[in-house]
C-alpha cells in the first residue's frame, strides 16, 4: 500500500490567503471561496498535507458563506481546540495530520450528526472521482 502524500507548510506553495488561513488561523471573506459552490463528487483534502478531510456526500449548503459539512471522513481527520477569540466561544477545527487551521464546528448542522463543519475553501483542495484537483 502506498504511503499517503504528506507535506508541511514549508514544502507547499501557498498563496497569501491560503497561508493566512492555514498558518495564521485566519478566515477568508464569506462567499469568496473557490469550493463554496462545488457540487462535484469526490474528496476534500487538506491543502497543506493532502490528508483526506471530508467526502462530498457530507457537504451541504448551510447559507453561512463557507463550505459546510456535517461530518469528517474519519474521526481522527480533525483536531478540535477551544477558541475564545473575538469575544466568542467556538470550537476551532484543524487538520488531524498537520495541524493546519481549517475553520470551526458548530452544533447547528443537519442530521445525522447535528454539526456544521464550517471550513475555509483556502484550507482545502478537492479531488473529483476522475482525479481532477481544484485548490480552494
Amino acid at each position: 500500500m502506498a504511503k499517503p502524500d504528506t507535506h508541511h507548510a514549508s514544502d507547499v506553495e501557498l498563496n497569501e490567503m491560503q497561508r493566512y488561513v492555514t498558518q495564521q488561523r485566519g478566515t477568508e471573506p464569506p462567499y469568496s471561496g473557490a469550493l463554496l459552490h462545488n457540487k462535484a463528487e469526490g474528496i476534500y483534502h487538506c491543502l497543506v498535507c493532502n490528508a483526506s478531510l471530508f467526502l462530498s456526500e457530507s457537504k451541504y449548503d448551510s447559507g453561512c458563506g463557507w463550505p459546510s459539512f456535517y461530518e469528517p471522513v474519519k474521526d481522527d481527520a480533525i483536531r478540535y481546540l477551544e477558541d475564545n477569540t473575538h469575544g466568542m466561544h467556538r470550537t476551532e477545527i484543524r487538520c488531524g495530520s498537520c495541524d493546519a487551521h481549517l475553520g470551526h464546528v458548530f452544533p447547528d448542522g443537519p442530521q445525522p450528526t447535528g454539526e456544521r463543519y464550517c471550513v475555509n475553501s483556502a484550507s482545502m483542495r478537492f479531488t473529483d472521482d476522475d482525479g481532477n484537483q481544484v485548490k480552494g
